[in-house]
């Protein structure tokens, strides 16, 4: 059975609000009813990004699958749900292997070959973007848009997760352009009322889980 992936996919970046403690972003997930988290930190050591990874671990509900950010060997360490690997990281098959068979392993891609070649990937679900313009991530990838988006669609039966610039403003068009999720950083972690910004993502996809 094809995972079903939630709406919307909060990311979080420590580096974008230092100010909020791992507790506190956890506790604001869990009472929006969110139901899949990525922890991203592109700058840490290995050992920094185990450890709070099972910090975050230990504040999420169980409901909450933690996702790990590039690093296959950190989510299994810390007990995660699965790993986001990109491109230049451990390669799925490898990965697959370490994890075990019932570990996600989501896989990003940004053009069409990169998403014809994940075809027989090991892979659980793949992030296409950016759909939009971002300064989240240094050296990005060129902007694809909707356009891009609809026709990696009709390539793709794997779930698809949009990424890149996305807000509660234009949040319902890339769903309506193919994707089953929406993966979210700055769009809602850099707002000053985050529980707000929740409900104006959840007014605009009809739901977060």
């Amino acid at each position: 059975m094809p995972l079903a992936l939630p709406r919307f996919y909060p990311v979080i970046d420590r580096s974008i609000r230092p100010d909020l403690s791992l507790q506190q972003i956890a506790r604001v997930l869990a009472g929006a009813g969110v139901r899949l988290v990525q922890l991203r930190a592109k700058q840490a050591s290995s050992g920094a990004l185990l450890a709070e990874a099972k910090e975050l671990r230990s504040f999420l509900p169980p409901e909450i699958s933690l996702i790990i950010n590039d690093r296959a060997d950190v989510a299994q360490l810390s007990r995660a749900a699965g790993v986001h690997l990109g491109q230049d990281d451990l390669p799925p098959a490898p990965a697959r292997r370490l994890l075990g068979p019932d570990e996600l392993i989501g896989f990003s891609t940004h053009n069409l070959e990169q998403i014809e070649a994940a075809a027989s990937a090991p892979v659980d679900y793949l992030a296409f973007g950016p759909i939009f313009p971002t300064a989240t991530k240094a050296g990005t990838q060129p902007v694809v848009g909707c356009a891009g988006l609809r026709e990696v669609r009709k390539r793709t039966s794997k779930p698809l997760v949009a990424i890149g610039g996305i807000t509660a403003a234009n949040a319902a068009q890339v769903i309506e352009a193919g994707a089953d999720s929406v993966a979210v950083i700055s769009g809602w972690l850099a707002a000053e009322d985050i529980p707000a910004r929740l409900e104006e993502f959840r007014s605009a996809l009809g739901r977060l889980d």
